[in-house]
């Protein structure tokens, strides 16, 4: 089963405000910058995250695909491999209390194998600073993400260089707070904090791909005449 170490976070980083990811929308419901969205809509409102498609793009790619039902992923039920939307109407079936929150297997059992298996993106510029980062959950080893992520709630400097961050939440972290403390209102098996739909979203422009440069013709070279028959 996929597990994260347990973190012990003092009571004072659960009421520090994180400053927000460059570029974020500022407070009051200002328009979001340029970039790719995940939408998040859960029971409990709504959160949007900011994809890191330039740092991290396998990542970020397998999971788009997976939202959106164009890559294919292994049906529990049948064992065939299917492409229709994963991450719509699951559970959030794994929470660590003020600290994260986690889903991404349709089963709500956190140890179905959906299929696929992912190489770690893990860069050195992205680390667990400020809560609400998108990361990939795995089986504690390098190289074993599959289809489930968590969204962080907490300052987590021990989770750094373990988790693929592929992701940042710029609106909806009291969301995120709210589901994390679920497990202290009901029993997470009977009554789990649902995910209804999980869309993506491009605001602005596709980003520009760096064309690659052709290369150079050889130069011509003089052809020799044909030898003169005897």
């Amino acid at each position: 089963m996929k597990r994260l170490l347990f973190l012990s976070v003092a009571a004072c980083a659960f009421s520090q405000t994180p400053a927000p990811p460059p570029g974020a929308p500022a407070a009051g419901g200002a328009a979001l910058p340029d970039g790719l969205y995940a939408i998040f809509n859960t029971e409990r409102g709504v959160i949007k995250v900011q994809l890191f498609e330039k740092e991290t793009p396998l990542t970020v790619a397998n999971f788009v695909g997976l939202a959106k039902g164009t890559k294919a992923w292994k049906d529990s039920k049948t064992g065939a491999m299917v492409k229709r939307p994963m991450y719509n109407n699951i559970a959030f079936y794994r929470i660590m209390m003020d600290q994260m929150i986690q889903a991404g297997d349709p089963t709500g059992k956190g140890s179905t194998p959906c299929g696929i298996t992912l190489k770690d993106e893990i860069r050195p510029n992205l680390k667990f600073d400020q809560p609400g980062r998108l990361a990939m959950a795995n089986r504690s080893a390098p190289n074993t993400a599959e289809c489930e992520w968590f969204i962080t709630n907490v300052v987590a400097p021990p989770w750094d260089g373990s988790y693929t961050i592929f992701g940042q939440v710029v609106e909806g972290q009291d969301v995120v707070k709210a589901i994390s403390r679920v497990a202290a209102i009901a029993t997470i098996a009977k009554n789990p904090a649902k995910l209804i739909t999980l869309t993506i979203q491009r605001v602005g422009p596709e980003p520009a791909h760096a064309t690659p440069a052709k290369k150079a013709a050889p130069p011509a070279t003089k052809k020799s005449a044909a030898p003169a028959k005897q």
